[in-house]
């Protein structure tokens, strides 16, 4: 088994683990719940990868809970031997086809699905029946787990009792807006509902990167409201990147994804959306808007002074979103202030050193110490534009942050042997506060 087939095992596994124990973590379960939630997974029967066994003990879910506990998802990797055999019959591309075919079609056999992608010609060969069993067993595509995983879908109800313990996310597109170069642009409003008072976190007009909306909206409600239980997007692979995700197992929040064409459970942020367009932006004077931030403004007053404070028909008794919140305020979990939430929500990125200690970042050259120079490092960033601070580790020790490189300084610098070099050397790091190698002078 080569490294990379041993590293996607691991995965594999790893991602298993996550998907039994991820949910335990919640921090809105109360010890008798979590207890009754272990002895009800104990009692599944699962498609465990590489394992010929179906059910899992409640030692076993205890464990792993304890390693995601204490070491995060990180924890959850296994130790697998390298001798541990794995098909390569089936390409990368062939798999993506099965896999497409069978979780689109609950129903339909392995057998019938490769039958019909061959006579498709996306499949060139018939697969083996015993490369075929082994390869639906250990990605948990049989016909029985796909249907629980729709009918789970399906019977979705997001009905939950405290605030915060489950906050829904979705974007909409609103009006075109002057930007700050002068150009109508599309705005979009990102929103996180808050399911048991419909109360609206965090919404934002924006013309950003979903992506990073969206993490400062999860950042902004842990700072000013409190942990959140879990995270549910409508197609969220749109707007979850690979680093919101890593930021969010480092937290210990699980997020769930509603799947495209789909529309089980985002019905409140639909309804919200609905009202947005018909009681906000239908009697706005979209000309009368000055820019983004005014558009925001009048968007945060409506919200509090009017969708707030309404009478909801979702609601029990026909409250407000803000009486629903108040009354259920004091079972808000608060986060941790040991927690550095400005850190762990930096970017995470590796970069080479060149050999005259410098990298590149989002076309900036930045001046890692030379000590570094020829090594691959990480480098955590604020990833807002114009990107400045960039925090330099290698092997897991700090190396403080990375200094912007001023060409126009290096660009000047004399070069050759001279004997009023040291003087010029002097100079410049006086005028233009950089630093100097033998190098850049020229071998003084």
């Amino acid at each position: 088994m080569t490294e990379e087939e041993l590293n996607l095992k691991r995965k594999k596994i790893c991602e298993f683990r996550y998907s039994v124990v991820a949910e335990l973590g919640n921090p809105y379960l109360g010890r008798g719940q979590l207890s009754r939630m272990i002895k009800e997974k104990a009692k599944r029967k699962y498609e465990i990868p590489f394992s010929n066994r179906n059910k899992l003990t409640e030692a076993c879910i205890k464990r792993w809970f304890s390693l995601y506990k204490k070491y995060g998802r990180e924890g959850l990797n296994p130790n697998i031997r390298i001798d541990s055999g794995k098909s390569r019959t089936i390409d990368d591309r062939e798999q993506t086809a099965i896999i497409s075919l069978l979780e689109s079609n609950p129903k339909l056999t392995a057998t019938a699905a490769v039958k019909k992608l061959v006579e498709q010609g996306v499949l060139k060969n018939n697969i083996s029946s015993s490369t075929l069993s082994r390869f639906i067993t250990s990605n948990g595509l049989s016909m029985k787990n796909r249907q629980i995983k729709r009918d789970e879908e399906k019977n979705l109800k997001f009905n939950f009792f405290y605030p915060m313990e489950c906050i829904q996310s979705d974007v909409m597109y609103g009006p075109k807006i002057m930007d700050s170069n002068g150009k109508l642009k599309t705005s979009m409003l990102m929103t996180f509902l808050d399911d048991a008072t419909r109360r609206i976190v965090f919404g934002k007009f924006s013309f950003s990167e979903k992506s990073l909306l969206f993490e400062d909206g999860i950042k902004h409600i842990l700072q000013s409201q409190g942990m959140i239980g879990r995270l549910y997007t409508d197609n969220g692979s749109s707007f979850v990147s690979n680093q919101t995700k890593r930021i969010l197992d480092i937290i210990g929040i699980t997020i769930h994804h509603s799947k495209p064409g789909r529309p089980q459970g985002k019905g409140k942020q639909e309804r919200f959306y609905r009202t947005v367009r018909d009681q906000f932006l239908r009697p706005l004077d979209i000309g009368a808007i000055k820019d983004i931030d005014d558009l925001n403004a009048r968007f945060n007053t409506w919200l509090e002074c009017e969708y707030h404070r309404s009478p909801h028909r979702g609601l029990i008794d026909f409250i407000t979103p803000l009486d629903a919140w108040m009354a259920k305020s004091r079972y808000i979990k608060q986060i941790s202030q040991s927690i550095d939430l400005d850190k762990i929500f930096m970017h995470f990125l590796t970069r080479k050193v060149y050999k005259d200690s410098t990298f590149t970042l989002d076309g900036t050259l930045f001046e890692a110490p030379s000590i570094l120079a020829g090594k691959r490092i990480n480098i955590f960033f604020d990833p807002h534009p114009p990107i400045s601070r960039v925090l330099v580790t290698y092997a897991g020790k700090e190396y403080g942050y990375a200094r912007i490189v001023d060409t126009y300084a290096n660009s000047i610098i004399k070069r050759g042997y001279s004997r009023e070099g040291d003087l010029h050397a002097d100079y410049i790091k006086s005028k233009y506060h950089v630093n100097l190698t033998a190098t850049d002078m020229g071998g003084i």
